[in-house]
Parts: structure tokens; C-alpha cells; sequence
């Protein structure tokens, strides 16, 4: 019988699903970026999985994140955990908390790799500096408009926030935010098998992929 990974190992090998298995990964946040990530990952082989929200699914959330009508009011976290399951069989860790400094080194100090999806500077600065103190590997994966960037740690500065009274309050296209996870997805997946740092930048109108960095 194939696997559930059939086609990522005929492409990568079973080196790949191996190390993939072996990776403890955390993601902050679970929108846009998190949700999206989470599902790519799960169904490319990632099994040890901590997700990090504290909202809730609102109306709004369903034309650019994975959830779905019957989803609204529940916990982003418990709802992408459920789905995760029953897509794959893959059981994450669901946190309902919100990141703060008091509380980061508990939920991110295990992680071999961390992915800051938050849509706030306060939060991915917090995930930034904690991150650079403790040498765990991060990434960033940003969207606004019709430009996406994803970032290492590294090279990365904490962007300020919109003038609006919602950081949400923002447009973005789905489209984007799809094209941003596949790159996303891509820098872990090459960090996983050959330690490269690849930073790129996106821009959807144009469709022009920036190779920024590599390391």
C-alpha cells in the first residue's frame, strides 16, 4: 500500500520523511500564514507540531485561512488541531494561549525550528529576540498588499505596525498568501535536508519571486 507521503518521497527520498519526522517545529499563530503552513507541513511529513493562537474563527477568516463555516467560534488552535487529524492522522500540540514574554520560553524553548506568523510587531519581535538569545532556528513569513517576504532570523527586522485600529484591517489576496506558504514550506523543507537559509521576497502583482539571502 503507498504511504500518505508517496509522492514527497519519490521526490525527496525516504532520507527526507525521515528527517521531516525527526523535526520538532512550533508555529505562532495560526491565520493566514499558520493555518496554511501547518497543512502543508503535516501532509509533507512533520509529525512533532506546537501551534501557538489564542483567537478565535471569525466570518472573516474564511476566504484567506483554512477553516471553514461550521468552524466559526471556535479556537483557531483547536480547530486546525482537529482538522489536522482527521486529514492526516497527525496529532498537534494545540496552545490557546497568548505569546508573551512571560510565558515564550516555556512554549518555544523545545522547538528546533520556530515560524512567527503573527501579524503584529509586538509578538514577532518577542519571537525575533527570544529566538537570537536562545539559537533556535526561525523563520518569518510576512504579507501585506500584494508583497509577501519570508525571512531567517538573521536578517530579520520586526516590521511596525499599520495605522489601523485592527492590525487585521489590512488587503490581502489569497492568492498571496497561498504563493508565500509554498515558499515557506520550500525554506524549510531545504533547511531540513541541506541546512540552507534561503530568504525570499514576493510580489503578486508582477509575480516576481526575490531571492534575498542564502546562508
Amino acid at each position: 500500500m503507498r504511504s500518505k507521503f508517496f509522492h514527497e518521497r519519490l521526490y525527496r527520498g525516504d532520507a527526507f520523511i525521515k528527517q521531516m519526522g525527526q523535526l520538532r517545529l512550533t508555529v505562532c499563530g495560526a491565520g493566514a500564514v499558520g493555518s496554511h503552513l501547518v497543512n502543508n507541513m503535516v501532509r509533507q511529513g512533520i509529525i512533532s507540531l506546537t501551534v501557538i493562537d489564542f483567537d478565535r474563527v471569525e466570518q472573516h477568516n474564511i476566504g484567506t485561512q483554512i477553516y471553514t463555516e461550521n468552524d466559526i467560534g471556535l479556537f483557531k488552535v483547536e480547530a486546525l488541531q482537529s482538522e489536522m487529524f482527521r486529514a492526516a492522522g497527525v496529532e498537534i500540540k494545540a496552545v490557546r494561549q497568548k505569546l508573551i514574554e512571560r510565558n515564550i520560553r516555556k512554549w518555544l524553548k523545545n522547538a528546533d525550528l520556530v515560524v512567527d506568523g503573527f501579524d503584529n510587531h509586538i509578538s514577532r519581535k518577542i519571537v525575533t529576540e527570544y529566538c537570537r538569545e536562545a539559537a533556535i532556528d526561525c523563520l518569518h513569513v510576512g504579507l501585506s498588499a500584494d508583497y509577501a517576504e519570508i525571512i531567517w532570523n538573521e536578517n530579520y527586522i520586526p516590521p511596525l505596525d499599520t495605522d489601523t485600529e485592527d492590525v487585521c484591517d489590512y488587503p490581502m489576496a489569497r492568492n498571496l498568501i497561498q504563493f508565500a506558504v509554498a515558499l515557506a514550506s520550500e525554506a524549510i523543507v531545504r533547511f531540513v535536508m541541506a541546512g540552507r537559509k534561503e530568504d525570499y521576497s514576493f510580489t503578486l502583482n508582477d509575480l516576481k519571486i526575490n531571492w534575498c539571502h542564502r546562508r
